[in-house]
């Protein structure tokens, strides 16, 4: 650890004696989904490179209630979805970005052999739109509306992503959305378990885009990832968030253990493996932390 760092952390008030290390908690989503396998890998590799800092994941739903958790101070870091992000703030920003990641695919995922084979099919049945305060839940509710299928012509469930494969393993659900970077671990153990369909999204993106933002994109999910059908859906960038209050020398460095451990963040989950300098940079609406962007100005991706 730098010695700027150090002095950061123990004269910024950040601990209370230099003999406890920093806590930083990532907020990621759940056990089975890309938000905690990439936060484990980081959160050891912050840990043994940064022996001033106990880096620990938090289980959580995900986007909406990472950004929460971050502004609050109930953690450090945090992965969400652009489109969760407000557009407009006023007074000083609570959290900042330190990378954009890669990109958050939805997908809408149904039994091999059931009537689910389009958007307009999810009229009148039971559907898991994600958990309450996930970015999943934000998506597919937006997509419904731009489907006309918004209010009560979609029987909705809050589900995340293990009670939703369970639930539609037994058949309390007929279909569920899940955003998340390819693969989704617990969407491969179904399609590798039992037929499972991957509804084509991508007449969506459009109107998507013209009624919330150009943040949205469409994005192939190849046959190789589930070994189910090949669709097209909706995408969203992801990105690495840090409380905006946090020492510039720490997130310096945070950014630089992020982009030089790519290749072991991409052994944790294939998704982690697509960031780049180049790339990491753009993360509208949000600003990169100072601390993030003294690092890539360094590096002049």
């Amino acid at each position: 650890m730098t010695l700027a760092l150090t002095a950061a952390l123990t004269v910024g008030g950040c601990r209370d004696t230099p003999s406890e290390p920093m806590p930083i908690r990532i907020a990621t989503g759940s056990p089975t989904a890309v938000y905690y396998a990439f936060g484990q890998s980081l959160a050891a590799i912050l840990n043994r490179e940064l022996p001033d800092v106990r880096a620990s994941v938090v289980v959580t739903a995900a986007s909406a209630e990472n950004v929460h958790l971050v502004g609050s101070g109930a953690a450090e870091l945090g992965f969400t979805q652009a489109d969760v992000l407000p557009t407009e703030t006023t007074g000083r920003p609570l959290v900042d970005a330190v990378a954009r990641v890669y990109d958050d695919q939805l997908h809408l995922v149904t039994t091999g052999g059931g009537p689910v084979r389009t958007v307009a099919d999810l009229r009148g049945r039971r559907v898991s739109v994600g958990a309450a305060g996930s970015g999943t839940e934000i998506t597919a509710t937006r997509l419904l509306e731009v489907a006309h299928l918004g209010g009560d012509r979609v029987r909705r469930e809050r589900l995340g992503l293990d009670d939703s494969v369970a639930a539609l393993r037994s058949g309390r659900i007929d279909a569920f959305f899940f955003s998340g970077g390819l693969p989704v671990r617990g969407i491969e153990e179904l399609a590798g378990a039992s037929a499972t369909r991957i509804v084509d999204l991508s007449e969506w993106t459009e109107p998507l885009r013209s009624r919330y933002g150009q943040v949205y994109v469409s994005r192939d999910i190849p046959r190789s990832v589930y070994g189910v059908d090949a669709v097209t859906t909706v995408a969203d960038p992801n990105y690495l968030i840090v409380r905006a209050s946090l020492p510039e020398p720490l997130v310096r460095e945070v950014t630089r253990l992020l982009m030089e451990g790519r290749a072991e963040l991409a052994a944790a989950h294939p998704a982690a493996g697509r960031m780049s300098p180049r790339s990491a940079i753009v993360t509208a609406p949000l600003s990169l932390h100072p601390g993030a962007a003294a690092w890539y100005r360094a590096t002049k991706p």
